[in-house]
């Protein structure tokens, strides 16, 4: 079957995939400032010209936490010219939509919102550029969300357990669960895959026929141990997952032969860093499914900048450069400027003529000056060139190569970072925190605080300018040390004092959940300080009440401590309430009674507690243990066709009346993941002379399920 007009029928979704956007990476750029704004609207373009069903995007939409005005205003304003109109939507949403957009004020999908007119609607998880912050737990994404012009799915604030709900959408005889989850810290939810705290719900109805897709935004490239999160990690039920994050263009789904799904990695939209990997051509993805069938159409982006890296090793050029000779600097650096001139030239023969499209290339060349050779004025050489690259100041770069390991003295090679980090590589404040103490002298290692708790409180001031993270950390360990030295009731020497409390730095640093908790307890503090002024108030689940209240019954003290967890909880009437809103009826399995439900508008009203909690005097670790005395101590085969814009006219999806899904909604109950029992059937495609297709063979059985 072609992935032309056959597919293209009252029974396929057709879906526009797109990740890692960053509106406003480089806005006050005076030539790359509008790029990602220019590509946006393109991406939209495209949805709309190919009357897709909806919008799915992967995460990072916008390149800051806090977006400024200008991006916000423009995003928003391009979201209401290609997504509202009066097109009717086609397909009709099944799961309890209270469950899958529950963190919204307006739980239930935006396009049957009376007051809204949608043609297009957009679902989108959040990425770890733009993810939830501050008091509210609140992110760019929401406030779109509350405008009505996307969905937000895929969050969860939990640190002890994620269930991960699909929205399930139903178009003729084609059923989708779709499943996403917003970015988390990489090593902690590979802690939490680990130890089986991550579950994905199935639907108990016909759950073999669905065809189930996964976004999330997470390391797919090992950067550490735990630092990514490995495929085979996710359930095997799965028949796409989605990844975002990776800037690298691999939107051809590629087969995992050990869990049997396919991985679609579509890329970024925008080059952010002069790497080899964004240098790849920019594409988005028009997938189309029908039944557990899928069509993965590329199409090339026409608006992005042109991007070209070169690496150039002067050593494999003996014939032209002699160390020994006067003039070998000058030699190196007209052959550097021979071969941007090269670039540049390619640059021109493949600009494909469209209006949209910025003049200016980026160019990137990267040169190893490895056995002797110096380096010349980037300066000098990059004013050669302003008027031609729109990156004269880091066209070239210069790099060496260590042919011996480098000695482990207390100075940390901060240049070797910076290099890592301008070819694009990751680079995190909680690594060079960590690197930092590592190499340190005795005498300034941390005593008290854990380099990685450190490290993620210095991650939190730099990147969400959380100003107090690093005090409300200090705070919040000193007092729990206090704690740890009067229960011990030890005598009353100053060297016993410091070997019980490295004793329990030890214990700490390797209980990485119980760190993790006291980490976002102090950044739970610190938003709070910087939102109340003095007291704490924060919201919180009606669980970590019953905690509270527990842990004040037991102990002795006269103090009054903050909550566990991120102090942004989402409250137990989510699932407790038993009214039916616009997004169907709640799911009996997950109500538990506590509240009674409210009749509204989304299915039930949230419900808060704020504990007000009393700041208390910290004292010295000596004061802290003289004080102690006077207190006692308390089954599938698979076929896909991936296809090309080029071999493919534009396919009109013929529209219907508008169907009436306000009161089409059903409720879905859910199970753990089952055995599947479902097959893809074969295709035909056509064939694409430019680019390899491992879907075009003969299906593929699988392995039979448990």
């Amino acid at each position: 079957m072609s992935a032309g007009n056959t597919l293209d029928d009252t029974d396929t979704l057709k879906i526009l995939i797109a990740t890692d956007i960053h509106l406003g990476y480089l806005e006050k750029d005076a030539v790359r400032g509008g790029d990602t704004l220019v590509t946006f609207a393109e991406i939209l373009r495209c949805a709309q010209d190919n009357e897709v069903d909806f919008i799915l995007l992967g995460g990072d939409l916008f390149h800051d936490n806090k977006p400024s005005r200008k991006t916000l205003h423009t995003c928003m304003e391009l979201l209401r010219k290609y997504c509202m109109g009066d097109t009717p939507i086609q397909f009709e949403i099944l799961s309890d939509q209270s469950v899958n957009f529950g963190f919204s004020k307006f739980p239930w999908v935006n396009y049957q919102d009376g007051n809204l007119n949608i043609s297009i609607p957009v679902f989108s998880v959040h990425g770890n550029h733009d993810d939830p912050t501050g008091a509210d737990a609140l992110c760019a994404l929401d406030l779109l969300s509350c405008a009505g012009l996307i969905n937000h799915f895929g969050r969860t604030m939990s640190v002890e357990k994620i269930d991960i709900s699909p929205v399930l959408i139903q178009k003729g005889d084609t059923r989708l669960a779709l499943y996403g989850l917003g970015a988390i810290p990489d090593e902690r939810l590979y802690r939490m895959f680990v130890n089986k705290q991550v579950t994905m719900l199935r639907p108990k109805e016909e759950e073999d026929s669905w065809f189930n897709m996964f976004v999330i935004h997470q390391n797919r490239s090992k950067h550490g141990a735990t630092n990514y999160i490995p495929e085979q990690f996710l359930d095997d039920f799965l028949d796409l997952v989605i990844w975002g994050h990776e800037h690298e263009c691999k939107i051809a789904p590629a087969r995992n032969e050990q869990q049997l799904f396919y991985v679609s990695q579509p890329g970024s939209s925008v080059v952010t860093s002069l790497s080899p990997g964004e240098a790849v051509k920019k594409h988005i993805g028009l997938l189309r499914i029908k039944g557990k069938k899928m069509n993965m159409q590329k199409i090339p982006l026409k608006t992005t900048r042109q991007f070209f890296i070169e690496d150039v090793v002067l050593g494999d050029h003996p014939d032209i450069f002699n160390q020994d000779h006067p003039k070998v600097t000058q030699k190196i650096e007209a052959f550097c400027v021979e071969k941007v001139d090269g670039l540049l030239d390619v640059a021109e023969r493949e600009r494909i003529g469209n209006p949209d499209q910025p003049e200016k290339p980026l160019i990137r060349l990267r040169v190893d000056y490895s056995g002797g050779f110096e380096p010349f004025n980037t300066l000098r050489f990059s004013q050669r060139f302003v008027e031609r690259v729109a990156n004269p100041k880091d066209i070239i770069h210069f790099f060496r190569h260590r042919e011996h390991k480098e000695r482990n003295d207390t100075k940390i090679n901060f240049e070797k970072f910076a290099n890592k980090s301008s070819e694009g590589m990751t680079l995190r404040v909680e690594d060079l925190v960590k690197q930092y103490f590592e190499t340190a002298e005795n005498s300034i290692q941390l005593s008290l605080l854990t380099e990685r708790g450190m490290g993620e409180a210095v991650q939190e001031f730099v990147d969400k300018e959380e100003k107090d993270a690093i005090d409300e950390l200090v705070k919040f360990q000193l007092e729990k040390t206090q704690r740890f030295l009067k229960e011990r009731r030890i005598d009353a020497i100053e060297d016993k004092i410091d070997e019980e409390v490295r004793q329990f730095r030890e214990t700490r640093r390797k209980n990485m959940g119980e760190e993790d908790e006291e980490v976002k307890e102090a950044i739970t503090r610190a938003r709070a300080h910087r939102a109340e002024g003095k007291g704490v108030s924060s919201f919180v689940s009606d669980d970590d009440m019953e905690n509270i209240d527990e842990r004040n019954a037991d102990s002795d003290e006269n103090t009054s401590l903050p909550t566990r967890g991120r102090g942004r909880g989402r409250g137990s009437s989510r699932s407790q309430s038993s009214s039916t809103g616009r997004g169907g009826s709640r799911r009996g399995s997950r109500s538990s009674g506590k509240e009674t439900g409210k009749e509204s508008r989304g299915g039930s009203s949230r419900a808060y507690k704020a504990p007000v909690v009393t700041q208390t005097r910290n004292k010295s670790i000596q004061e802290a243990f003289k004080a102690s005395s006077q207190r006692p101590a308390p089954t599938i085969s698979t076929e896909i066709i991936i296809s090309d814009d080029s071999d493919m006219d534009d396919v009109s999806l013929p529209r219907s009346s508008k169907l009436n899904q306000r009161t089409s909604s059903i409720s879905a109950s859910f199970s753990k993941r089952d055995s599947k029992g479902v097959s893809f059937y074969d295709d035909e495609e056509d064939d694409d002379e430019d680019e390899y297709d491992p879907f075009k063979s003969s299906t593929t059985s699988r392995r039979a399920r448990r």
